[in-house]
């Protein structure tokens, strides 16, 4: 039985033109080959699967091919390139750093450096995953890296730039790989499909791409799993099914109850999400996904951000003209503030419950602060008008009028003679006693109805001798359940403008 052979390995690129989505770079390789400007030191970085170690192969056995074509591409004829093939070549040196990160390895590669090619015109070294080499791998690489044999050429490829060291960094020409595009990872998904005689749905190849995330490894070894599934027929509910893909159709259908305001239904159907096993993140970003292609498919000028199928494409357009842009923006803004939310929440499916009824009420005519969680405005009409209010102030009231009747009636009749001063006087109250006695007993009463624990101090225990104070204890003369004041404290603090008792001053004791 011959041996299987995944795709991702049976259908790596050979050659720059195969090479899928990184036409400029390979355009910039195959022109330092034909006018023979080659560097010394190349870094290739960029995500997983978009051919970093690929095209290193590639350029590594195009610089040693004895006659190449005149497109700048490998015989595949030569000696070199027939080693190459065949894996036997001793020009090409590949090291995983992920597992020679030691300063050993580093001095064993840079010890067959030195060494020239037998056959050939360079010795390519290709350290894969370069960013794990250890801080003194890198130092002791330096020197080599700066000034190699004129017959050395290293090829770094890693997938975190940001981790390898400045100073290696400006050694190297440095190419950024960008992630393979949908359509260019469906077109080759067609290729190896129809080179392996299995019939594909568009759609189904559309999930694929956008579930392999730029990735053409990735996208192949899915496409090899759904083929195994399926066993040649791959349509798109068998990959939805397989890859555990929410279907655009939950979308579609919740974007229509949501614009009629159905609350129940959308909650039901987010129930049946959580059913098949979805988690709620995933639902929330799918929904802020598809009001964000929506709004896309809005505006024809944008249409080509829409990275979908042909037939979903019209659904996208016939749902989108139903739509309203400030529904979608406020939608999105909610669903976005959702997915942030999300982590932290304790009740994540309130959470979610919560959006979905916010976004149902955006179409309301009077949903204008539902996007802020708030129910619209409520203006509270006042209990009178200003003319009510001001008819009310000039007429007189009917308690007031009877009021003023029986004053007047039981009033006593003065007799004549008597001065309108003397019957103002008459009407004010009796003034505050004058004598000392009075004042006395008028401060105490007054003082003990603002602190009961006031406890005044008489003229006769003001005049003890400093000796008795001295010979009583602290117990009989300040009990600590009792505050002892002065007439002058009692005064200010009961308010009462009197007079002190004594004209002259005197100074307080410190019990006082």
């Amino acid at each position: 039985m011959e041996n299987y052979i995944v795709s991702a390995r049976k259908y790596r690129p050979a050659t720059f033109e195969s090479v899928v989505g990184q036409r400029a770079l390979t355009i910039t390789l195959k022109n330092a080959i034909a006018t023979g400007k080659l560097a010394h030191a190349y870094l290739f970085c960029g995500p997983r699967g978009v051919g970093k170690t690929t095209c290193a192969r590639i350029f590594a056995k195009t610089i040693n091919c004895q006659t190449p074509t005149a497109e700048g591409e490998a015989c595949n004829q030569c000696e070199s390139c027939l080693a190459f093939n065949e894996q036997r070549s001793y020009n090409i040196h590949e090291l995983d750093a992920a597992s020679n990160n030691s300063v050993e390895d580093i001095r064993s590669l840079i010890e067959q450096v030195r060494i020239p090619p037998q056959i050939g015109k360079y010795k390519v070294y290709i350290i894969d995953e370069v960013h794990m080499l250890s801080q003194a791998a890198f130092n002791a690489f330096l020197k080599t890296l700066e000034e190699p044999p004129h017959h050395a050429i290293f090829i770094l490829a890693t997938t975190e730039k940001h981790k390898i060291l400045p100073t290696i960094l400006s050694r190297c020409q440095i190419y950024d790989f960008n992630r393979i595009g949908i359509k260019d990872t469906i077109d080759h998904l067609q290729y190896v499909a129809k080179l392996e005689h299995i019939n594909a749905e568009p759609e189904a190849l559309t999930v694929i791409a956008q579930k392999a995330d730029g990735g053409m490894r990735d996208a192949l070894s899915i496409f090899d799993q759904v083929v195994s599934f399926t066993g040649g027929n791959i349509t798109y509910k068998s990959v939805i099914e397989n890859l555990n893909v929410l279907d655009y159709e939950y979308y579609f259908k919740l974007t229509d109850l949501l614009l009629e305001n159905k609350v129940p239904e959308s909650m039901l159907l987010f129930n049946d999400v959580l059913k098949k096993g979805f988690d709620g993140s995933h639902f929330i970003t799918g929904l802020s996904s598809h009001f964000r292609d929506l709004l896309v498919s809005k505006d024809p000028s944008t249409l080509q951000l829409l990275e979908v199928g042909a037939g979903i494409r019209d659904r996208y357009k016939e749902q989108a003209q139903k739509c309203d842009q400030k529904f979608l923006y406020r939608a999105m803004k909610l669903c976005n503030d959702c997915d942030l939310n999300y982590r932290a929440s304790k009740n994540k499916r309130l959470l979610v419950e919560l959006t979905l009824i916010q976004c149902a009420q955006l179409t309301l005519p009077d949903a204008d602060d539902v996007s802020g969680g708030r129910g619209p405005k409520k203006i509270l009409k006042p209990l009178f008008t200003q003319q009510a209010a001001s008819t009310a102030a000039t007429q007189p009231q009917p308690q007031a009028k009877a009021a003023a009747a029986q004053t007047a009636a039981t009033a006593v009749p003065q007799p004549q003679g008597t001065s309108t001063a003397g019957s103002m006087n008459a009407s004010r109250p009796s003034p505050l006693p004058q004598t000392r006695e009075e004042k006395k007993s008028r401060c105490s009463r007054r003082a003990h109805s603002v602190y009961p624990c006031v406890v005044l101090c008489t003229n006769s225990k003001l005049r003890k001798s400093k000796k008795q104070k001295r010979q009583a204890p602290l117990s009989k003369t300040m009990p600590h359940t009792k505050i002892i004041f002065s007439m002058k404290k009692i005064w200010t603090i009961t308010g009462v403008n009197l007079q002190p008792p004594c004209p002259r001053k005197r100074r307080l004791t410190p019990h006082e």
